[in-house]
């Protein structure tokens, strides 16, 4: 009989209509989520119209050239009417273009001739300065997110007739004034805001602001939610604007919540007796679900004995599961793993070097050789800090030191914790339902009465993947937003990696795109190509496209270009060696050119030759 976990009824939730089908949404994520209330506000943004002034550079003539060459090179600098004699020209030709170059801030406005140290930065680029222009932009500052940006288009001011979130809590609305920033300060932030207006590797300059007209306050709708997961025991909440969710604002909401500054009762009509009630019935529940589904199998295994009228021992056969006690369970963890050819995900409430031993890395490294994706989560407590035994810190290495071929992480393993759940899923076709824990039990010496069921029914091996699928899933997401708010590539490598076990290549491509984090493409590239080997990416997938569609955002200058090129020729090699002409139909003409301008090929190269290089 399935269990669910038992939330509030929705007709008892403080939950706007508006937002009911978002609630859906949310709640469908995973089912140790539910939201315990939902509102809509109002709050206020400040629009400001700025006008800022660009400098960009343009390819200098002969004679720019010339005059700012001898400028740095002769000794001493000369004046115009030496050059002149020099080049054998009238000295006006050679003060016209001197006082352009001096308009330009690229020599200095004394003589003898000297370069100015922008116009020796200009000059090492083969470019001159041009005359500053303006364009008008709009400064938005959000006080929730604490933060100004830029963007082109002014908002629309628009009727919102909701509470205004200021009338429940205290926002500050002290961010500095547009007025009193520096010009380095409004650089960094419209670069930030993704406008191509300051882009100095490409010498295009703001080199000016001011203020065009007043301030105007601008109204915007958001969401507040209230949510309880249970797996984490943690009661969160999301400020969104519509399904995004506002990271500062909500941490900020979070924060006053703990420190008692603000009351979900006035805010959203949720009591502190409703939400602990809640919370106790759930977490008396959190593992229903999970035994239900183990009994599940059991009685299957029970009933088709019966039947059948055979005893169970170590080795009975049960329809689609199998028994097995003691010393069987090693061997057979063993040949199951061996199996895998794409993925393998485990859960082990404890891992230890009893299990994780030399042979077991050995076995694990010729799986990610064939590239098998592996996912290893563990954790029995609530919290970390409370592991009476965490996972030893050497076995942790040597598991995360098992790499692909390539280089490249195929083990994951991390803390999900507040689980005394043990399975391994492998290729979403068999599954392992254990009663001692995988990797810190061998199950071969004092045998001990425990029992392992391996499951091959597709609905219960379905159903045990997308639980714990989920788990990983989530992780992942959080090591994500933890690395967008640091920047922390190395832990958008490891949401990256878990995405890509978990078969999710489209939307940690969607992520990298969304947030402008092009140094990740190499890192994505490797992802996909650890799918193609196991076959778990088809060459065709809509994925490669889009990934190939970015690739007029890169600059050639770009730190990571190397790795760039080299995780394209390995992604269409992949491609090419199943499938020939899906690799060809990758390479369109718009394509090509991008290829030959980031140097992924040659210019004498042609997509044909390329193609049969690779296979």
């Amino acid at each position: 009989m399935e269990v669910s976990l038992i939330f509030l009824a929705s007709s008892a939730k403080p939950i706007d209509e508006n937002l009911k089908k978002l609630v859906d949404e949310i709640e469908a994520q995973s089912r140790s989520l539910s939201v315990l209330a939902a509102r809509e506000f109002r709050y206020s943004l400040r629009q400001t119209p700025v006008e800022v002034s660009i400098k960009e550079p343009r390819q200098f003539n002969v004679l720019e050239e010339f005059i700012i060459r001898a400028a740095i090179e002769f000794q001493p600098p000369p004046t115009e009417d030496e050059l002149a004699s020099v080049l054998g020209l009238d000295s006006v030709f050679i003060k016209t273009t001197t006082t352009t170059l001096r308009s330009l801030q690229t020599l200095s406005p004394t003589s003898p001739l000297t370069v100015t140290p922008e116009g020796r930065s200009f000059y090492e680029k083969g470019s001159v300065p041009q005359p500053p222009y303006p364009i008008q932009i709009y400064a938005i500052a959000d006080p929730l997110s604490d933060k100004i940006t830029f963007q082109s288009e002014s908002l629309n001011e628009t009727v919102i007739n909701l509470p205004d979130l200021a009338d429940f809590i205290t926002i500050d609305n002290t961010i500095a004034d547009i007025t009193s920033l520096p010009l380095e300060e409004i650089q960094k932030s419209i670069q930030a805001s993704g406008l191509a207006l300051h882009v100095p590797e490409e010498g295009k300059i703001v080199t000016s602001s001011k203020v065009l007209a007043s301030t105007q306050t601008i109204w915007r709708k958001i969401s507040l939610f209230v949510i309880f997961d249970a797996l984490e025991n943690k009661l969160s909440i999301q400020i969104r604007n519509g399904k995004q969710i506002l990271e500062s604002a909500s941490n900020w909401l979070e924060f006053l919540h703990a420190e008692g500054k603000i009351s979900l009762q006035t805010l959203c009509k949720l009591s502190t007796e409703t939400i602990n009630f809640e919370r106790e019935d759930i977490l008396r529940q959190k593992n229903t679900e999970i035994e239900a589904r183990l009994e599940n199998i059991r009685q299957k295994a029970l009933e088709a004995a019966r039947v059948n009228n055979v005893k169970i021992d170590n080795s009975t056969v049960l329809g689609e599961a199998v028994q097995l006690r003691d010393g069987e369970i090693s061997k057979v963890f063993s040949e199951v793993l061996n199996s895998a050819k794409h993925q393998i995900l485990i859960y082990s409430p404890w891992v230890n070097q009893a299990v994780v031993n030399d042979k077991f890395i050995t076995l694990l490294q010729k799986l990610a050789n064939r590239g098998v994706w592996i996912l290893i989560g563990h954790g029995i407590a609530r919290r970390e800090e409370d592991e009476d035994k965490p996972i030893p810190p050497e076995v942790e290495k040597k598991l995360r030191a098992i790499k692909t071929p390539d280089g490249f992480p195929s083990v994951q393993v991390f803390w999900l914790g507040d689980s005394h759940v043990k399975e391994v899923i492998v290729d979403k076709e068999i599954y392992l339902c254990v009663s001692h824990n995988l990797l810190s039990y061998r199950g071969d010496y004092l045998p001990r009465g425990e029992s392992v069921y391996k499951v091959t029914i597709p609905l219960q091996v379905q159903e045990a993947y997308e639980f714990l699928a989920n788990r990983f899933q989530n992780h992942a997401q959080k090591l994500w937003q933890n690395a967008l708010e640091n920047r922390d590539s190395k832990l958008a490598i490891e949401s990256l990696c878990v995405s890509g076990a978990l078969g999710m290549e489209d939307i940690a491509l969607q992520e990298i795109q969304t947030n402008n984090w092009f140094e990740l493409l190499p890192v994505w590239l490797n992802v996909a190509l650890q799918g193609l080997k196991s076959k778990n990416l088809s060459g065709d997938s809509a994925s490669f496209k889009t990934a190939l569609s970015l690739l007029s955002q890169v600059s050639i200058e770009e730190a990571f270009i190397e790795q760039l090129q080299q995780g394209w020729r390995k992604v269409i090699g992949a491609i090419a060696i199943n499938n020939p002409e899906t690799a060809l139909n990758l390479l369109s003409d718009e394509v090509w050119a991008q290829f030959i301008r980031l140097k992924i090929v040659q210019e004498s190269d042609s997509p044909n030759d390329f193609i049969l290089s690779r296979t």
